[in-house]
């Protein structure tokens, strides 16, 4: 009778037990299997570049405990990658993307896309990345003065190559455009990368793309400006065009992070978000974006929301001023 006591003791605690493990075990082991990070930019650009120096940790224990892989889906300035992900990326947390602010934004405010801020479950921010202005090695322009003055004997033949359309790029050009007084031609491209193809063939007259980008091809260009409220560390001797009299603010710096589609458990989501800014702020990760002039800065999941939030109402105002000139 004490064996038949005990036995359904025994058997109870274990099914107890078995029921607190499975709930306990399906947490702590997501993920099982590798997690894709779809970019919606091109292979080598800024966004592919930085994301796979941010995720290489991702397969160590402390963090995912399981590899991150990238999927580019370039075009259209985003908007192929962000509606793809949105309309059939998985809701299981194993599809991840990695957002552009103000790019997706932007482009929410002016197209009819499937993505806005509130279809994102932002992870957490590692970057952001100013827009400078650029132009071939053998240009004749030295200085934005240099551009301007052509720009004004010759209306709308200076071209200026960007990612694509409302994307940081093509926002700093419209400040550009209206801080100038000059008419120039934007040159909307598929991507970073050939967008500064199109300046170091001398394709356009100028450009407008990430400092990280321009960092690494120095010996190939020459950079003008900075889009930003402050010179940058990497590029100490390039002055910003608030420096030289222009009204062109941070409006199109490019903060770059990781989120998730609505959808997604809680649970995942928490886990992703307490996990994430840790591992931007490995400092293996810091030193490998530091040396390749990748501005870091990193913001918590709750920071990341704000940002969304207070950049939606910045936009639609800057954007309802720009579309008028």
């Amino acid at each position: 009778m004490g064996k038949v006591k005990y036995s359904s003791f025994f058997k109870c605690l274990v099914v107890g037990m078995m029921v607190l493990g499975v709930t306990s075990f399906s947490q702590a082991e997501y993920p099982e299997s590798p997690v894709s990070l779809i970019v919606a930019y091109s292979p080598g650009g800024a966004t592919d570049f930085q994301a796979r120096i941010v995720t290489m940790m991702a397969g160590q224990e402390e963090y995912l405990g399981q590899p991150m892989v990238i999927i580019n889906k370039p075009g259209a300035g985003g908007q192929v990658g962000w509606n793809w992900f949105v309309d059939k990326g998985s809701k299981n947390g194993y599809a991840m993307t990695a957002y552009n602010v103000p790019h997706f934004i932007a482009q929410s405010i002016v197209y009819k896309t499937k993505y806005n801020i509130h279809t994102f479950e932002p992870v957490a921010n590692w970057g952001a990345d100013p827009a400078v202005l650029i132009v071939p090695k053998d240009s004749p322009f030295n200085t934005v003065a240099d551009m301007v003055a052509y720009a004004k004997e010759n209306p709308g033949k200076v071209t200026i190559s960007g990612a694509g359309m409302y994307v940081g790029h093509h926002i700093a050009f419209l400040q550009m455009a209206k801080a100038t007084g000059v008419k120039m031609t934007y040159i909307p491209e598929k991507g970073g990368v050939p967008a500064m193809q199109s300046v170091v063939s001398a394709k356009v007259k100028g450009g407008l793309n990430n400092l990280s980008d321009a960092y690494r091809n120095q010996d190939r260009i020459k950079i003008l400006a900075i889009a930003d409220l402050e010179r940058h560390e990497f590029l100490p001797d390039v002055k910003t065009f608030k420096e030289m009299g222009y009204d062109i603010d941070d409006s199109s710096v490019n903060f770059r992070g990781v989120a998730l589609p609505k959808g997604v458990s809680k649970d995942i989501i928490d886990k992703c978000a307490s996990v994430f800014p840790k591992m931007f702020k490995d400092k293996k990760t810091v030193k490998k974006m530091k040396a390749s002039g990748s501005p870091e800065r990193v913001m918590t999941r709750d920071q990341v929301i704000k940002m969304f939030e207070q950049r939606q109402v910045y936009l639609e105002e800057l954007l309802k001023d720009l579309k008028k000139k």
